[in-house]
């Protein structure tokens, strides 16, 4: 669906980007603008596609821990 096809380390990438616009907007526009939804929308896309990719194409430990630990810090700030 996405540009980067299979690869679960470059989905990771856009989870990362997509996750910090989202947040961004959320912060400057409200939690319920339509542009901060579209991007929450997004975000669940690229989620489910490196789910899938991540079943075909192992990616390493490390790399999913870091991306969950930056996920846990920044989840709090959000709802703060």
């Amino acid at each position: 669906m996405y540009k980067y096809g299979n690869n679960p380390s470059e989905i990771l990438d856009e989870i990362k980007t997509k996750r910090a616009m989202m947040i961004n907007c959320a912060n400057t526009k409200g939690f319920t603008s339509e542009e901060t939804i579209k991007y929450s929308q997004e975000l669940d896309i690229l989620i489910n596609e490196y789910q899938k990719a991540s079943k075909q194409f192992p990616v390493p430990n490390e790399e999913v821990k870091f991306a969950f630990k930056q996920m846990i810090m920044i989840y709090p700030k959000v709802c703060v």
